[in-house]
C-alpha cells in the first residue's frame, strides 16, 4: 500500500473535496487558507495518482494548481509524480554559469520532427559538436492544445505532456549534462494562458483591474499576495532542485507589477543564490526585460535586482537594421553603425536618450565598473525577432552568405554572451511563425485578429500574416535537417563551430570589461572594427572591398576570415560584407 497526501491553498473555498482515484474525500481546512486531506492509499503500483479538486457545489473537479502532469490536457485530471524517482547520472556536472559560452535556444515541437523531449536529447551530440555551453528550451508549462510556443501556459508546475511529460524532461536534462551541455530553461510568471487557468476559482491569484497585454497581471503586492509570490518562488525552486536546470530565462518581466519594497525579482535572485549554494554550481537567472534598467543586471549588495543577465534587444536591432535596411516600427533609431558601436561599448543603445518608437526617452546608463558584456545576452535572431515579423522569416530570406557571415561574426565575436536561434548555425530556410493550437473556435479566431493588430505600427503587410490556427503554420516551423549538409548551408555550419572554437581559445573574444572594448567605424565608407587587447574584429557593412586601418604592428595574424582579404602594415582590405579577426601586436593603447 502506498500512502500520498493532497494539500492546496484555497483561501476563497467554504468546502473542498478531493477527489483521488475515483474516490471522494472531504478536505479540512487548516492555516492560511490550506487544505488538507487525510492520506489517500492506494494499491501497489497505483503510485501515479488521477486527482482533482471540487470547490464549495463544483460537481466537475478542476486540476491542481501545482501539477506535476496532465495527462489528459490542461482541463483534465492532475496525475502525481514523484521527481526523486528518476535516476540521476550527472553528479559530476557543475553548472559553468554566464562564462561567455553560447546559448543554443530552441523549440521543442518545431527542433525535430518528431517534437519531443527525447527527440531532442537525440541532437545533443550535434549541438556539443557544433560548440554549445548551453541550451535555452522555450516554455515548456502545460498549455491548452496540442502545439503552441509555449507562452499560453496555465500550469507552471506540469511539463507538456506531448513533449514527453516530466520524466522526459529529467532524461533531456540528464543527457545535456552528460554532453557537456547546461540547461536553461525559459519561465512564464507574468500572465497566464487564455483556456485553462483555474487559478482564480481557488484564490487572489491575479491582480484585477491591473492588466498587462496579455491579460489580468498577478498579484505580487496585494492582500494574500504572500502565498502567490510562494507559488513563484517554489516553481523556480522546483526548476533547479528537482529537474537540475542550470538557469531561467525569465519572460518578459517588466510585466511582473511588483511594489513592495523587496522585489519579486530580488527575492528570486536570493533564492537562486542560496539554491546554488546548496546544490552546487553556478545556477543563474537571465530576465527579459524592455526597461533598459540597469538595476536589473546590478548586484544585491550595490541595491541591484541581482540577476544575473538580461536579454539585449537593442543588439539585435541595430545588427538587423544595418544588415537588411529595415528601419520601421522599433528599427527606426538603430539604422547607422554608430548605433552599432554603441551597443558594443555601452550595452544598452536606450540609455536615457529619445526613442522614436516610443515617443519618449528611454532608458538608463549602466556602470561598467560594476557590469560586465557578458551579463547580456546578444542575438542576430531568436524566437521573438523571427516569429514576431509578418511571415516568420528568418535573416535567410533576405540576406546572402556573405551578410550572414557578417552577422554570425558580430554575434559569436562579441564580449557579451551569444545565443543562436535553433537552425540559424546552417542558415535555415524554413520560417518560424507564429502558431496556436486553441480547441475553442472563438478563441483561436481573437488570436488570429490580435495577431494582426499587434503588426500596425511595424507597417508589415497583414496579407503576408499566417493563420496561427492552421496545422500547416505550425508544420512549416519545424526544421529541415537535410539542409544542414546541403552546400550553402554547411558552409554557415562550418563558420559557426569555426567561431565557437575560436571563442574557447582566445580570451580577447570574451573580454569581460567594458573598459577595455572599443569600436572604430566609418559611417560613410561603412566598415567597423572592434578593439580588445591585440585582437580586432573587422567588419565591413558596404557591398564592395574597403580598406579599413588596423593598429597593428606588421603582418596581422588572420585567426578567421569568412572570404579572402589582403593584410598589410596598418590596414585590412575586405571584401564586399566581408570579416575579419585578427591578432598582432598593437601600436598603441585604446
Amino acid at each position: 500500500m502506498v500512502s500520498t497526501v493532497f494539500s492546496v491553498w484555497a483561501p476563497q473555498a467554504r468546502t473542498m473535496r478531493l477527489l483521488a482515484g475515483g474516490r471522494e474525500t472531504a478536505m479540512d481546512a487548516g492555516e492560511d487558507g490550506w487544505w488538507h486531506a487525510s492520506p489517500v492509499v492506494v494499491e501497489p503500483g497505483g503510485t501515479n495518482i488521477d486527482y482533482g479538486y471540487l470547490i464549495d457545489d463544483a460537481t466537475t473537479p478542476v486540476p491542481d494548481p501545482r501539477s506535476r502532469r496532465q495527462p489528459e490536457g490542461v482541463h483534465g485530471l492532475s496525475r502525481t509524480f514523484d521527481p526523486s524517482g528518476f535516476r540521476w547520472t550527472d553528479s559530476n556536472w557543475v553548472s559553468p554559469g554566464m562564462a561567455g559560452g553560447a546559448i543554443y535556444e530552441l523549440h521543442i515541437g518545431t527542433f525535430t520532427p518528431e517534437g519531443t523531449l527525447d527527440a531532442a536529447a537525440a541532437k545533443l551530440g550535434y549541438l556539443a559538436d557544433l560548440g554549445i555551453q548551453y541550451v535555452e528550451l522555450m516554455p515548456v508549462n502545460a498549455f491548452n492544445g496540442t502545439h503552441n510556443w509555449g507562452y499560453d501556459g496555465v500550469l507552471w508546475y506540469a511539463v507538456h505532456e506531448a513533449y514527453g511529460g516530466p520524466e522526459a524532461y529529467q532524461r533531456f536534462v540528464d543527457a545535456a549534462h552528460a554532453h557537456g551541455i547546461g540547461v536553461i530553461q525559459d519561465v512564464v510568471y507574468n500572465h497566464l494562458g487564455p483556456s485553462g487557468n483555474y487559478l482564480p476559482l481557488f484564490g487572489p491569484y491575479l491582480q484585477q483591474g491591473s492588466a498587462t497585454s496579455w491579460g489580468d497581471s498577478l498579484n505580487l503586492d496585494g492582500p494574500l499576495s504572500d502565498h502567490v509570490r510562494r507559488y513563484v518562488l517554489d516553481n523556480l525552486e522546483m526548476w533547479f532542485r528537482d529537474y537540475h536546470v542550470d538557469g531561467l530565462r525569465l519572460d518578459a518581466v517588466h510585466a511582473l507589477r511588483d511594489e513592495r519594497a523587496l522585489h519579486i525579482l530580488e527575492e528570486m535572485a536570493a533564492l537562486t543564490d542560496d539554491l546554488a549554494a546548496e546544490l552546487g554550481g553556478a545556477l543563474f537567472l537571465i530576465a527579459e526585460s524592455d526597461l533598459n534598467d540597469p538595476r536589473m543586471i546590478t548586484p544585491r549588495n550595490l541595491n541591484g535586482y541581482g540577476i544575473a543577465g538580461q536579454w539585449s534587444d537593442d543588439y539585435h536591432h541595430a545588427v538587423h537594421s544595418n544588415l537588411t535596411g529595415e528601419t520601421q516600427g522599433y528599427y527606426a533609431d538603430f539604422d547607422s553603425l554608430e548605433a552599432i558601436a554603441k551597443v558594443i561599448t555601452d550595452g544598452y543603445f536606450h540609455d536615457g536618450g529619445y526613442s522614436s518608437f516610443r515617443a519618449r526617452s528611454h532608458g538608463r546608463p549602466l556602470d561598467k565598473s560594476v557590469i560586465t558584456p557578458r551579463q547580456l545576452v546578444v542575438a542576430v535572431q531568436n524566437h521573438d525577432q523571427i516569429g514576431n515579423r509578418a511571415a516568420g522569416d528568418r535573416n535567410t530570406a533576405v540576406l546572402g552568405y556573405d551578410q550572414l557571415a557578417l552577422a554570425a561574426v558580430l554575434n559569436l565575436a562579441s564580449s557579451n554572451t551569444p545565443m543562436i536561434f535553433m537552425g540559424e548555425e546552417f542558415g535555415a530556410s524554413t520560417p518560424w511563425q507564429f502558431f496556436t493550437s486553441h480547441p475553442e473556435e472563438a478563441l483561436g479566431r481573437a488570436t488570429a485578429e490580435g495577431r494582426l493588430a499587434e503588426f500596425a505600427r511595424m507597417g508589415w503587410d497583414p496579407s503576408l500574416v499566417p493563420d496561427p490556427q492552421d496545422p500547416d503554420t505550425f508544420a512549416r516551423s519545424k526544421l529541415d535537417w537535410s539542409e544542414v549538409g546541403n552546400d550553402g548551408h554547411a558552409r554557415l555550419h562550418r563558420l559557426y563551430r569555426d567561431l565557437l572554437a575560436l571563442r574557447r581559445t582566445v580570451p580577447e573574444l570574451t573580454e569581460p570589461d567594458f573598459r577595455n572594448i572599443s569600436v572604430d567605424f566609418d559611417e560613410i565608407s561603412r566598415w567597423l572594427t572592434i578593439h580588445r587587447g591585440n585582437v580586432i574584429v573587422a567588419l565591413n557593412f558596404a557591398d564592395s572591398a574597403r580598406e579599413l586601418p588596423i593598429p597593428l604592428v606588421g603582418e596581422a595574424q588572420v585567426l578567421l576570415e569568412t572570404a579572402p582579404i589582403l593584410t598589410f602594415d596598418g590596414a585590412v582590405e575586405l571584401p564586399g560584407f566581408g570579416s575579419a579577426i585578427l591578432s598582432g601586436t598593437r601600436t598603441a593603447p585604446n
